[in-house]
């Protein structure tokens, strides 16, 4: 077991870092700020040039060790942790040597990790499982990500035999709620390629992503006492309903792969006004498209049944990274070299959600998204192979040599 690793992790995940949608600031949370700080303190102490902004984005920088003209990569992972399940309090329950039966978490509750629910618990006998008591969030996301980029940075630190271009860093605030790049500085990241670390199981590798946008709709019916409503009461609560019954029942619950869907997220309100907060997502423009055309022409057909009624704002959130990334392959083959290096085989899937990657690659500089291991991310069975967080470590190292000889094999 590499204790200095998951002592890494352990410190991370001992800070609450649940981002909040309803906060104005960023960070939105006090809690992003001390991860920050302490991640801040420990680049000092390695003595890695790093500036804190007053958004709380962390950027470092490992200066190149070679003579050789080479590209500069950047990694980035995100210090907020979902704002769905508590992260406060972890209790990490840590399995070693785990021999592939159910993982009791927490005997108190009688809260089990079975194979039966988590069959992929299976693949990693042997490894130390790191999960929490099963009251709280763990943090893998991204934590597990920040915790093999701080290594890898370490490793550079401490081997100068290992030969790099640039390296550069980012932490990032509030991914969980949509903002992980609102104030991202590009030009003070300043990488020509880079790589998101916040996928899931090892091996992942994903450069393509949804096209995404929210919609808004807004109902406002006419209520009157209901002894007196026939002909003259519009229940915004039932047009609501009838309003979410035209929407094609193509849900995430019931979707997968490359399909896209409608995601209700939010409902409130009365009979005399109601508010729809919808997900609307798909990795195809054109299909993403037409799902924002549907959404418009099921409104219009409310309003010529019930006398303008209803309202629909519509806002584009991010787009699939795939057309940015594939004028730039290399960097999903560097990636896919890399994994295969450390003896874990490639699995080249699309994200079905978004990442601060996609917002990278659309500002020029091309940024897949590669695993950190965990699984159960935003829940409260939550957990992640030590071992996969040092073969994220172990990829990040082999990218930064792989693209180093890339580089030279193009310049000669």
């Amino acid at each position: 077991m590499n204790n200095e690793l998951l002592q890494r992790f352990l410190r991370y995940t001992a800070i609450d870092t649940q981002s909040s949608e309803n906060s104005t600031r960023q960070p939105s949370t006090a809690g992003q700020w001390q991860l920050l700080n302490l991640l801040q303190e420990e680049l000092t102490a390695m003595g890695i040039h790093n500036s804190l902004s007053k958004h709380g984005y962390l950027y470092a920088h490992i200066p190149a060790n070679t003579d050789k003209p080479c590209v500069s990569i950047g990694f980035v992972a995100h210090v907020d942790t979902s704002p769905d399940v508590s992260g406060k309090d972890v209790k990490p329950c840590v399995i070693e040597n785990y021999n592939g039966g159910d993982i009791l978490l927490n005997a108190e509750r009688d809260i089990w990790l079975r194979t039966s629910e988590n069959p992929e618990l299976l693949k990693y006998r042997g490894q130390t499982i790191v999960a929490t008591d099963g009251t709280t969030l763990l943090g893998a996301d991204d934590k597990a990500g920040v915790t093999a980029i701080m290594q890898a940075a370490k490793t550079l630190i401490s081997n100068p035999l290992i030969k790099h271009g640039r390296v550069c860093i980012a932490f990032t605030p509030d991914e969980e709620v949509g903002r992980g790049t609102e104030n991202f500085d590009i030009e003070q990241f300043d990488a020509q390629y880079a790589y998101t670390i916040d996928g899931g199981a090892v091996g992942e590798l994903e450069y393509e992503c949804f096209n995404a946008a929210s919609a808004t709709i807004s109902i406002c019916g006419h209520n009157i006492h209901p002894g007196y409503a026939k002909g003259r009461m519009t229940n915004a609560l039932l047009v609501a309903m009838e309003i979410n019954d035209m929407i094609p029942a193509e849900r995430p619950d019931n979707t997968e792969g490359y399909e896209g869907f409608y995601h209700l997220t939010q409902m409130d309100g009365t009979v005399e006004k109601a508010t729809m907060h919808y997900l609307i997502r798909d990795h195809s423009s054109n299909e993403f498209k037409l799902r924002k055309q549907q959404i418009f022409n099921i409104i219009d057909t409310i309003n010529s049944h019930y006398a303008n009624v209803a309202t629909v704002q519509i806002t584009d959130s991010y787009r699939n990274m795939r057309q940015f990334v594939e004028p730039h392959m290399e960097v999903v083959d560097w990636a896919k070299e890399a994994m295969r290096m450390a003896s874990v085989e490639p699995v080249v899937v699309p994200i079905r959600g978004g990442t601060d990657g996609a917002a990278l690659s659309a500002q020029g500089v091309p940024c897949p998204n590669i695993f950190t291991g965990g699984h159960n991310f935003h829940s409260r069975m939550e957990y992640v192979p030590l071992q996969s967080i040092e073969k994220a470590t172990e990829v990040i190292l082999n990218i930064l040599q792989i693209a180093q000889n890339d580089t030279k094999k193009r310049n000669n």
